[in-house]
């Protein structure tokens, strides 16, 4: 090779190399100093700006000298990569971006830049009217709608603009940025050549990638014809799970069949109408960390702690840090709420929540967060089951003795301060069939009353449903269990009743992949939209895409159902980290995009390859001495990273654009978008294994791609947990 195209190899991948420490550095620096300094001074220096153009030319330089043009798919596929960096320069170096406020009958003729100071507009904005459209039935916000008046040249023109529907006019685009009681702010971007860019760029990308998938004239054509994939053996498993027991002196509370018609009553919780059994699922939750208690229903502790308060009041069912323990005097992880208390019935924790001991005041506040529901609970505050027409003549819903006289006819607000009254009187007298018949008739009384903004019955009962059927935890672990023995046994051992174990373990991966499909259907057909919006939802669909791609991938690679099993276990234990199945919640209005699920899936999809792809590497490893089987995984997961590479730049593309249409920008350089592009970065570079001929043994390309796992988990939890930002929801 000449010396030249030497250095220019080592020029453009040095270049890459430096840019990916760089990149990781900022994104500490952002969570030290502040996002401006970070962007100011890292993100959108003038020395980083050259330090991309630098690396986009000497590429383009080396692809040119080494002729990469003959392979033409490949080339359009890098060019159409450095033309996005052309289209970002652009948008950096012409754009202009800002805000306006608007307030109504008040016309603003120009708008306040990011960077400071203010620039005209070539038209006046007027605002004319604001609405905040409400989620049905809820106070919740589901989108704001501005309509305003443009004024241009003598014109009057009327625009509009909401969540993810912005307005453009003479290459202005405007879009929702904030509201306020009195107008909105909306962003302004002025692009005029950079969206061309970028949009062509990717446009481009995204028919480079499907023509280097079909292509016969690629790598990946090569590897899919390597003699290693001829060998090979099926993979097996076999599982188990086990179980707890009971215990006596249970706390008095109603029957089960009085608690389930208590559950199938409405209630205004967490800014919608939810079955009561979803509020009293949470209720528990919140206070034990598990959605039962001693065998008892989530609403047989909620019926209990209100009927029966004192009996409640020494179970050990409060779930509590280490830090509180000592305070305390409780030397369990459970205290009861007597603990709390002083012989005065005062508070224990008085001291400890303004405690100049961080950990130690963390820990008081949540045990008395926990305390406090209690108390709402006893009082009846969180029993808001009575929807009634308020004074600007919307629904609002009460719990008892809230309600407002003026508002009902007497004998409407008698039975509404003294239904839950009479409930009592029965609870007392044990006659559970006269409690359940009033929660039923309670029931009657909420879709009658407020038929038109109740959910569907049928949506209602899915609610149900969903909340019955969450065994996450005990499959979660079973499919652990079931990928580990698998592992083992494959690599260990040896005979024919592996095959059987086989069909066992495939027979799992079916249901378990009809088991989430039902969870995931039911989920989004309660919520009305697709199930991708925190971190649960796009943990639970990562195992979901995982066992797809396990059951599609079955016959060409042995080891994939074993994997599959393994990482779709781990997947839903990740996402049951906070709470078993967290609650339902309205979805943000600027979430409201279709572009968002695409955007998860795609990404998601990449994650769960890339998880194949370590997990196939680290059998290679295992297996190194074995050269065919080193050999066999090795290609498998060279194989898989295309695929794996691609998604993950469509996903970020696609996010991307969404962002744009959104905010009016590409990019934010948020930690989570920056370790998405560091982990591109990191997995782009064993795809050039004929210019690193350090990628073409299979020990160092099974050690990277082990390593190269830490970037997906810094990406995914690492921003989460450590560094914050706009995406640390998900």
């Amino acid at each position: 090779m000449k010396p030249t195209l030497n250095t220019l190899k080592r020029l453009s991948f040095a270049l890459q190399g430096i840019i990916i420490l760089i990149l990781a550095t900022a994104t500490i620096v952002e969570k030290l100093y502040g996002t401006e300094y970070a962007q100011s001074n890292i993100y959108t220096a003038w020395w980083m700006v050259s330090l991309w153009g630098l690396s986009a030319l000497t590429a383009m330089a080396y692809a040119v000298a080494t002729k990469l043009y003959r392979r033409f798919v490949v080339f359009a596929l890098h060019a159409s990569l450095v033309l996005i960096l052309v289209g970002a320069f652009v948008t950096h170096t012409t754009a202009r971006h800002g805000y306006v406020t608007l307030r109504e009958e008040c016309a603003s003729d120009h708008f306040v830049l990011n960077e400071g100071g203010d620039e005209p507009l070539p038209f006046s904005l007027k605002l004319t009217s604001f609405e905040q459209i409400n989620h049905r039935g809820s106070k919740a916000a589901m989108d704001y709608v501005a309509t305003f008046s443009i004024a241009h040249d003598g014109d009057i023109i009327e625009g509009r603009v909401s969540m993810n529907n912005i307005y453009r006019y003479r290459g202005y685009r405007l879009y929702m940025s904030h509201v306020d009681t009195d107008g909105v702010t909306l962003a302004v971007a002025y692009d005029a050549w950079g969206i061309g860019v970028t949009y062509s760029a990717y446009v481009a990308l995204f028919l480079s990638i499907i023509a280097f998938m079909v292509s016969r004239a690629t790598h990946l054509r090569e590897l899919l014809r390597h003699p290693a994939l001829k060998r090979g053996a099926l993979v097996i498993l076999f599982t188990v799970v086990g179980l707890r027991a009971s215990a006596a002196d249970m706390p008095r509370t109603i029957s089960t069949e009085a608690a389930e018609a208590m559950g199938r009553m409405a209630v205004y919780h967490n800014d919608r109408i939810c079955p009561m059994q979803t509020f009293a699922i949470e209720f528990t939750t919140k206070l034990y960390g598990k959605p039962s208690y001693r065998g008892l229903t989530a609403e047989q502790v909620v019926a209990g702690w209100y009927f029966y308060y004192d009996d409640w009041s020494h179970e050990p069912m409060i779930k509590i840090k280490e830090g509180v323990r000592s305070v305390i005097g409780v030397d369990d992880k459970y205290a009861s709420l007597r603990d709390f208390q002083t012989p005065l019935r005062g508070n224990k924790l008085t001291e400890a929540l303004t405690s100049t001991n961080r950990k130690l005041r963390g820990d008081a506040v949540d045990a008395n967060d926990k305390l406090e529901l209690i108390y709402h609970l006893a009082n009846g505050e969180l029993f808001r089951i009575f929807p009634v027409v308020d004074d600007e003549g919307q629904f609002a819903w009460y719990a008892p003795g809230d309600v407002p006289l003026a508002n009902v006819e007497y004998d409407e607000w008698l039975f509404i301060n003294q239904s839950l009254n009479f409930v009592g009187e029965s609870v007392a007298r044990r006659d559970h069939e006269r409690v359940e018949e009033l929660f039923a008739k309670i029931a009657r009384y909420q879709r009658t009353k407020a038929g038109n903004i109740m959910p569907a019955e049928a949506r209602f009962e899915a609610e149900i449903t969903y909340n019955s059927t969450n065994y996450n935890r005990p499959i979660a672990m079973a499919s652990i269990t079931i990928g580990f023995i698998c592992l083992i046994l494959f690599m260990f051992t040896k005979g024919h009743w592996r095959r059987y174990v086989g069909w066992m373990l495939m027979l799992w991966l079916v249901a378990l992949f009809a088991y989430l499909s039902y969870r995931i259907a039911l989920r989004w057909y309660i919520t009305g939209y697709v199930p991708l919006s925190n971190g649960f939802e796009t943990m639970q669909f990562m195992a979901w895409g995982t066992l797809l791609l396990s059951l599609l991938l079955s016959r060409k690679v042995t080891m994939i159902p074993a994997f599959g099993a393994l990482i779709s276990g781990a997947a839903m234990m990740v996402a049951m980290m906070g709470e078993a199945s967290p609650r339902i919640t309205q979805l943000m209005p600027v979430l409201h995009s279709p572009l968002l699920s695409l955007h998860v899936v795609v990404i998601m999809l990449s994650y769960a390859l890339l998880a194949f792809i370590m997990l196939n590497s680290l059998v290679a490893l295992i297996r190194y001495r074995d050269a065919e089987q080193c050999e066999y995984h090795t290609v498998i997961s060279r194989i898989m990273l295309y695929p794996a590479i691609f998604l993950l730049i469509i996903g970020i593309f696609i996010g991307a654009v969404w962002a744009n249409i959104s905010w009016g920008r590409y990019w934010g350089w948020d930690p989570k978008e920056v370790w998405a592009l560091i982990t591109m970065l990191v997995y782009a570079l064993p795809l050039h294994s004929r210019s690193l001929s350090l990628f073409r043994r299979p020990l160092i390309f099974n050690i990277y791609m082990v390593v190269a796992f830490l970037s997906v988990l810094i990406t995914y939890f690492g921003v989460n947990l450590f560094l914050g930002g706009m995406h640390s929801y998900a």
